[in-house]
């Protein structure tokens, strides 16, 4: 069965340059590390995706309707319905000095913000920068090798998964979900209250759920704190009992040598 606008669903995919065969994004792990992508920290995963709201690409997006469960597509994507044509004009040189004057150390290859604007060093020398301004991708065919893996059903799937996309650094299962009639309550794992931007994931995570789930009238948060268990009382030692007294050989001359009285 076709996949519809408003289904939850999570995708797989390696997306890739067609010219080049040259792997920009990929939810894979492996494949990241092959194509020198991998980064520290970054959760390699089946992405979470809403039809139809825009949170791919929107050819990618349109493409999805056409898909079916676990059968592997490949979407093509020009440069027009991708990142758009290059643009000679958004090519500039800059003065090295300006740069260094903002703490900015440029690196050939590397993106820079510079001006409010994003752009990649293209080349250094006798003094300037030539910076380019158009996305790294702009003028390149796009190559989307996609698998639809899951079609999200229940309000409990649903959440959980809404959850998981805001704050994907906690697993999912760590979060305790509650719905009640029209009252949805999250109960937050304690390694979650420390996650940077917490407060605006969870005023995310409220949108999210009012909007996809309208029958939910109410979310709440509950972080529980709980005390550090005291430890147990020491138990006082129990005394040794005395030694038995020694007699002496004093003692026992004396023992021996008092007669004994008739009683």
């Amino acid at each position: 069965m076709a996949l519809q606008k408003g289904d939850i669903i999570l995708i797989e995919y390696n997306a890739k340059v067609k010219e080049t065969n040259e792997v920009f994004d990929t939810t894979h792990e492996d494949v990241a590390k092959k194509a020198h992508l991998f980064k520290e920290g970054e959760i390699y995963e089946p992405k979470l995706v809403v039809v139809g709201e825009g949170w791919v690409l929107k050819t990618l997006d349109e493409s999805l309707v056409t898909m079916e469960l676990c059968k592997p597509a490949c979407v093509e994507i020009s440069p027009e319905k991708g990142f758009g044509q290059r643009e000679p004009e958004k090519v500039k040189r800059v003065p090295l000095k300006a740069l260094l004057a903002k703490e900015i150390n440029p690196e050939i290859g590397a993106r820079i913000e510079y001006q409010g604007k994003m752009a990649s060093v293209r080349s250094i020398g006798a003094g300037r920068v030539l910076l380019d301004y158009n996305p790294p991708l702009a003028g390149k065919t796009l190559v989307y090798d996609v698998t639809v893996t899951k079609k999200l059903e229940s309000s409990q799937e649903k959440i959980g998964g809404l959850v998981h996309r805001r704050i994907p650094v906690v697993e999912e299962n760590k979060f305790m979900i509650t719905l009640q009639d029209s009252c949805l309550t999250v109960e937050m794992p304690e390694v979650a209250f420390y996650v940077e931007g917490i407060q605006i994931a969870k005023r995310g995570i409220a949108m999210d759920i009012q909007k996809f789930l309208p029958e939910i009238a109410e979310t709440k948060f509950v972080e529980t704190f709980k005390a550090e268990p005291k430890p147990a009382p020491i138990a006082a030692p129990t005394p040794a009992p005395a030694p038995e007294h020694q007699q002496t050989e004093a003692e026992k001359e004396e023992e021996a040598s008092t007669p004994n009285t008739p009683q």
